[in-house]
């Protein structure tokens, strides 16, 4: 679930970028009034482009919120998770004294004494 949202998070996070660099600039209907962009409103409608992609960015931004939420939400459950996080002092004092197979098998069994120390 928590990777199903964050793919849509990205794809949400790309799409509002390249809305907002399609969106025209307020300077920019200045030039469009000496016969610059006037083909180019027909698409949208008579007002242009700026109602549709300013609305469509407004729900874009509110679903960039809404599953930002959703993962702060998954990441703060995660953190009750033992193996998840920096480890305190205890946990790894715990895991450096337990014996690995590279200490060899004097480490592994303390209950019988070493052969140097029986004197055979």
């Amino acid at each position: 679930m928590q990777i199903a949202i964050l793919m849509i998070h990205v794809a949400i996070a790309i799409a509002l970028v390249a809305l907002v660099l399609l969106q025209q600039g307020k300077g920019a209907e200045a030039g469009a009034a000496f016969g610059g962009g006037g083909a180019s409103q027909t698409v949208f409608g008579s007002r242009g482009s700026g109602g549709f992609l300013a609305k469509l960015t407004g729900v874009l931004a509110a679903a960039f919120f809404a599953t930002s939420l959703a993962l702060a939400y998954f990441a703060s459950q995660a953190g009750d998770a033992p193996e998840q996080g920096i480890p305190d002092a205890k946990v790894i004092e715990q895991r450096n004294a337990a014996p690995t197979l590279d200490d060899g098998a004097q480490s592994m069994d303390n209950s019988a004494p070493a052969l140097e120390e029986s004197g055979e």
